[in-house]
């Protein structure tokens, strides 16, 4: 099942997707500049060999839910995320509102 829902934050509104696989469920919350995910996010892949496409990602591991999602730090970003100013170790919540 696949579950899409807006995320409302005052700078804007970001679009939280859940994806219930077997097994596992897949969760993020993207905006139009980039996006959250949790621990299945390969962020060495986006920085090695899609670096030219400067992806804005951050990636949070063993969250289960958006909630926490939202309130987890994120364990590592993409190099194209901290040239924005998003680093590892920020609340998810917070690196949205930068993508905002």
């Amino acid at each position: 099942m696949v579950e899409v829902a807006p995320v409302h934050f005052p700078e804007g509104t970001a679009v939280a997707v859940t994806v219930r696989l077997p097994k596992t469920t897949l969760l993020a919350v993207t905006t139009d500049i980039g996006y959250i995910m949790c621990g299945a996010l390969d962020v060495r892949l986006l920085n090695e060999r899609l670096a030219s496409r400067e992806i804005v990602a951050g990636r949070a591991v063993g969250v289960k839910s958006i909630q926490e999602l939202l309130d987890a730090p994120l364990e590592s970003v993409t190099t194209a995320a901290e040239k924005r100013g998003i680093t590892a170790g920020m609340i998810g919540r917070d690196a949205v509102i930068r993508m905002l």
